[in-house]
């Protein structure tokens, strides 16, 4: 199943530095080494762009992004859904709150304010609690 892309308009804005519609594979190592503080190589970049890349421009738009994003949070790829999860989450409090998404979004470069978090969080928060549990993120992820 596609995901619909406005899920993740956020995500490949906060990726695509210089907001020219494109993410290239250099964007994609920033952001995953201000994400996870892990450095990606420029090889590993490369292959995961060249791996949705269906216009063959050596970059992602919003739809080739999405089918990256699909693919890596596949059946398979459930640990890498872990990763990002994580890469949101409160530390040590096991969800998403609006204080931890803003934070990540910041650092991603995709500034939303705090009640702009809360509405992000409350389409998907299924329990009303507030926040996102990993299940409701995996959820919000297969939407």
């Amino acid at each position: 199943m596609l995901v619909a892309t406005t899920e993740f308009r956020p995500v490949f804005s906060a990726f695509d530095l210089d907001a020219d519609g494109k993410i290239s594979a250099a964007e994609l190592r920033l952001c995953m080494k201000a994400a996870l503080g892990e450095d990606m190589s420029v090889e590993d970049a490369e292959a995961l762009v060249s791996s949705a890349d269906a216009d063959g421009d050596g970059l992602l738009d919003e739809q080739e992004f999405t089918k990256l994003v699909q693919l890596e949070t596949g059946e398979e790829g459930r640990g890498g859904l872990r990763e990002v999860f994580g890469m949101y989450e409160m530390k040590g409090e096991g969800c998403i709150t609006p204080a931890s998404l803003k934070r990540m979004l910041s650092k991603l470069g995709s500034h939303q304010d705090i009640d702009e978090c809360q509405a992000m969080i409350c389409r998907f928060d299924l329990d009303g609690d507030g926040v996102i549990s990993f299940e409701e993120f995996k959820i919000m992820m297969d939407a």
